[in-house]
């Protein structure tokens, strides 16, 4: 990924708690035909410097097949928006677009082992829909192995991290303030989240710039 050196984000404990606050990522791996990609919710995990990634596809979804193939890519995605050049002191500036991106690189390992695949399972139950955790636990036993049956757990530990924050970083005080104006409040979640982020990170004018 292009990173200009102002929209690169080193912080290891910023760079986890966006992936965190972004679950549902994007794995994109090649098969035969080209790259190939799947959307998924996937647990994160970092023990003593070693990020690992866990999820799992439906069975019937071919990407199984190739994942310990060779390196993917997976994606954190969190919010943007568009910027317009009238927010700028500078008359001759152009449009652009604010965004925040982790990519995340590594081979996969598939979990053939019933536990391990049950415990990503039951990990993401956890993260995204605790309260159905005691609904499940209380499912047949056979059941619960059918549904087992049915997905592939994986995981992939990370060899390689790329973190780009682009959010007028490169922009004075004033602008990043008149861009954070005008985009929080907007209902449209993703505009208003681009705007809480930079908030976040310490930009704009109401913000104390971060150490």
């Amino acid at each position: 990924m292009y990173i200009p050196e102002f929209n690169r984000v080193d912080n290891r404990g910023k760079v986890l708690d966006f992936m965190r606050a972004n679950p549902f990522a994007i794995v994109v791996s090649v098969n035969e035909s080209g790259p190939f990609a799947t959307h998924l919710p996937v647990l994160i995990s970092d023990i003593n410097g070693q990020l690992t990634l866990q999820a799992h596809f439906a069975k019937a979804n071919p990407h199984w097949q190739t994942i310990e193939k060779q390196e993917s890519l997976i994606i954190f995605h969190g919010p943007h928006a568009y910027i317009s050049p009238s927010l700028y002191d500078l008359r001759e500036s152009v449009p652009t677009w604010n965004y925040a991106a982790v990519h995340v690189y590594g081979k996969g390992r598939i979990l053939c082992d019933e536990v391990a695949a049950t415990g990503v399972l039951e990990g993401l139950i956890t993260q995204f829909d605790n309260s159905y955790r005691e609904q499940w636990d209380s499912l047949s036993v056979e059941y619960r192995l059918r549904m087992l049956r049915h997905i592939v757990a994986f995981e992939i530990a990370a060899t390689r991290i790329e973190a780009k924050f682009k959010l007028s970083q490169n922009r004075t005080r004033t602008e990043q303030e008149n861009v954070i104006r005008a985009l929080s409040g907007n209902p449209d979640s993703a505009i208003a989240g681009t705007a809480e982020l930079m908030r976040q990170l310490g930009l704009g004018t109401g913000s104390k710039r971060e150490a």
